[in-house]
């Protein structure tokens, strides 16, 4: 027995592992260029100022990045397999932080330049790895533990986060803020991920959807024994068949699914929007500007480097309560009370931002609004991680059939690309002119996300793939979007005292880790 078999068990566990770790990667990028962004020879070598609009440019433009990738990657995993674009992705990874890396090493002419590209590139790998492993996780877990086996893979997102973040802060620290190496270490130590997913990869089985789904029923047996042996292997195939067969006769392309009438525009309007409310939400702001916004709190530089790290700690413990809850009370209600929470709380921050601001002429310590203002920071990212970070990466996987499942999948990180362009570009800008007000507009925001999620997103947890394409099918012959009138509200929660066996097609697990 190898020692990788020894520790990690069997496939089930590689795979979660695997996934995991390959979302590390996308949370590590989020992390990595907080503190980067305000290291003096960053700017220098860059020839930008630290107000400068082309410091929120060089982190929006790796997500026009993702939003190609996702596209690309998304062709190359139906056409090719699921393992091919994600070993393809990680490479394309690896180069582009490589650019970032030796952008400006030696000569500054051009460095700007490098910069940019090597975003774009590392976009390109991000956003398909985010395209493809919801995709083949999910394809690889049962309906009743899909939200925790994903949650629990995005809690690695918050982990890689805080290792980028802790990296940042260490060398920040040691080597000062006009040191080379205070920005480059951070960004070639996430070279270890791409590095580390590249090595492992060939263990892990393909998916057996995507076999079935291309006439290759001898090897989707063989990924079936690997995952479950041979005695449950031929029922499985059996079920996976009987879905291709009925799945098969709709031929799916991307003009019926963003295209108004389409066959499956309903399913992509849900997923477009899931992403710009979790955009709109404002943690894209709060995860790369962090620091700035202790600082507007009443802090100083050091001291809000230092509760922005505790910030990303507090949120990785309490991201245990998202895989915990999702698939108990629903994706639904988690999004829907995490938003309007998030908007109490930003509420709160325009308040005491605006004291932080005039404490000195309003004779307020700065405590006496700094600590609750942190607090209310903290809460605001901990429901983030509850509510939205894992629910709409999840929703597209589990309301698209296997056909176009992938395509899903790819628009909603097209989505998340764009969205997070956007409110990453306009932060800075809006910090610089708006200051504390801009958390007036995160709490209007988040108001709306919540009413947009609680009329029109159906609840897609405890229900097999084909019982949520059902809803869309239903809401067609009600013609209405509305949830609440959508077969008597039936799809607003989890089912309730439904018979769970017996059910053909993709209803049952492929992977179900034990204990999920």
């Amino acid at each position: 027995m190898s020692f990788v078999e020894r520790y990690l068990g069997d496939k089930k566990t590689e795979v979660v592992l695997f996934s995991s770790t390959a979302i590390a990667l996308y949370g590590y990028d989020q992390g990595m260029m907080s503190l980067i962004n305000t290291n003096y020879d960053y700017l220098d070598t860059m020839g930008i100022a630290e107000e400068d609009p082309l410091v929120g440019v060089i982190v929006s433009v790796y997500y026009l990045g993702c939003a190609v990738g996702a596209i690309l990657a998304s062709y190359l995993a139906d056409a090719k397999g699921r393992k091919p674009s994600i070993f393809v992705c990680l490479a394309v990874t690896a180069l582009g932080n490589l650019l970032m890396f030796i952008a400006g090493l030696r000569f500054r002419q051009g460095a700007l330049a490098l910069m940019f590209v090597g975003r774009v590139v590392m976009g390109l790998g991000v956003g398909g790895i985010d395209a493809v492993i919801p995709v083949y996780s999910s394809e690889l877990n049962e309906e009743g533990g899909r939200g925790k086996a994903l949650a629990q893979e995005f809690q690695a997102n918050i982990f890689g986060l805080n290792m980028a973040f802790a990296i940042n802060l260490a060398v920040t620290n040691g080597l000062g803020k006009t040191n080379q190496w205070a920005w480059r270490i951070p960004i070639i130590a996430m070279q270890i991920y791409p590095v580390l997913l590249i090595s492992f990869i060939y263990r892990l089985p393909e998916s057996p959807r995507w076999w079935i789904f291309h006439n290759r029923e001898d090897d989707a047996r063989v990924s079936l024994v690997e995952i479950y042996g041979e005695d449950d292997a031929s029922a499985k195939l059996d079920e996976l068949k009987d879905a291709a067969k009925e799945e098969s006769a709709h031929s799916i392309g991307y003009s019926d699914m963003i295209f108004p009438g389409g066959q499956q525009f309903h399913e992509t309007m849900v997923t477009v929007m899931g992403q710009v409310n979790q955009a709109l939400t404002g943690y894209g702001a709060v995860s790369v500007y962090g620091a700035q916004i202790f600082e507007l709190l009443g802090f100083d530089v050091s001291t809000a480097e230092y509760l922005t790290q505790g910030n990303f700690i507090s949120y990785f413990f309490l991201m245990t309560f998202a895989w915990l809850l999702i698939d108990r009370v629903g994706r639904r209600f988690l999004m829907v009370t995490g938003a309007f929470g998030i908007a109490v709380c930003f509420a709160l921050l325009t308040v005491l931002g605006g004291l932080a601001t005039n404490s000195k002429q309003l004779g307020i310590p700065n405590m006496a609004v700094s600590v609750p203002g942190s607090i209310a920071l903290f809460v605001a990212t901990g429901l983030f991680g509850i509510g939205w970070l894992a629910q709409v990466w999840l929703i597209p996987t589990e309301i698209y059939p296997s056909t176009s499942r992938a395509q899903g999948s790819a628009i909603s990180v097209i989505t998340w690309g764009l969205a997070n362009f956007a409110v990453t570009l306009l932060t800075p800008i809006g910090f610089n002119n708006l200051n504390y007000w801009l958390f007036l507009i995160f709490t209007g925001t988040n108001l709306f996300a919540g009413w947009w999620t609680w009329a029109y997103s159906p609840e897609t947890g405890g229900r097999s793939f084909e019982e949520n394409q059902q809803f869309f099918t239903d809401s067609k012959e009600h013609n209405t979007w509305l949830v609440t009138r959508v077969k008597d509200g039936e799809y607003r929660h989890l089912p309730r005292g439904k018979e769970r066996d017996g059910v053909e097609g993709e209803r049952q697990p492929l992977l179900a880790v034990d204990g999920a």
